[in-house]
């Protein structure tokens, strides 16, 4: 029998990126940054250090000043666009679309959607398919926009925020859905400030500060390991005022 082979080239290479929004005032300055297939990484820091900037790039909302972001080995264009599911740390949709609609666009526009796993995952989470988004409560977009995101067979999940509005309730049922959701060929990035909630599914970690500097990464359990404290304990000992 031929052994199954699984692909161990990483997901996302970022090599000296640097982008700047203002002269002398960069938020991301010669970052550099890995993410491996299979795994679920965790970019960990304070609000307004470049994490939502850096998703920006490697989704090509944002062009970099200079840098390379190499995706599945290629380097990033409007093709690897295909590769990513990306969700914002913001709502997107028309508060006039019904979830209903945006799951046919979905279906429409990505040919890797699965409509079925999006309307099962919705169901489980009691948001009807009919309601429109102008209806909903914040943290139940963030649900809805979560769902249609990994409802998708991509190699890239870039979740910006995901659990910042979603009650605590609905988190556990959240952090399944995504751990479940990708496949060994596929890597998940998850930016977040609330380090306890995503710890548990977390198999990869950085400390992301200000100007993109990368203070401490590694495997999450060596490190707990290692430091003997969780990795909440150990951002807050990193990042204290």
């Amino acid at each position: 029998m031929t052994e199954q082979i699984l692909n161990t080239e990483p997901i996302l290479v970022c090599k000296d990126l640097c982008k700047s929004y203002k002269k002398n005032k960069p938020v991301l300055k010669d970052f550099n940054f890995c993410v491996e297939p299979g795994k679920i990484t965790g970019l960990l820091g304070p609000n307004g250090c470049g994490k939502s900037t850096l998703l920006k790039l490697i989704s090509g909302i944002l062009v970099p000043d200079s840098g390379e972001i190499l995706l599945c080995g290629q380097k990033r264009s409007e093709k690897s666009n295909a590769l990513i599911s990306y969700l914002p740390d913001s709502p997107y949709f028309s508060d006039g679309q019904k979830v209903e609609n945006m799951l046919t666009y979905f279906a429409d526009f990505y040919p890797d959607f699965d409509k079925t796993l999006a309307l099962n995952m919705l169901g489980d989470l009691g948001i009807d398919p009919k309601a429109r988004f102008r209806t909903l409560s914040k943290g139940t977009k963030e649900k809805a926009q979560l769902v249609l995101v990994m409802s998708r067979k991509a190699r890239l999940y870039m979740l910006d925020e995901p659990l910042g509005g979603v009650d605590p309730a609905a988190r556990d049922y959240i952090l399944r859905t995504i751990i479940g959701n990708y496949s060994p060929d596929s890597a998940v990035i998850i930016t977040t400030h609330l380090i306890a909630d995503v710890e548990p599914a977390l198999d990869d970690f950085a400390f992301m500060n200000y100007g993109g500097e990368i203070l401490l990464s590694g495997n999450a359990d060596e490190t707990r390991e290692e430091q003997g404290k969780s990795l909440d304990t150990l951002f807050r000992e990193v990042f204290a005022c």
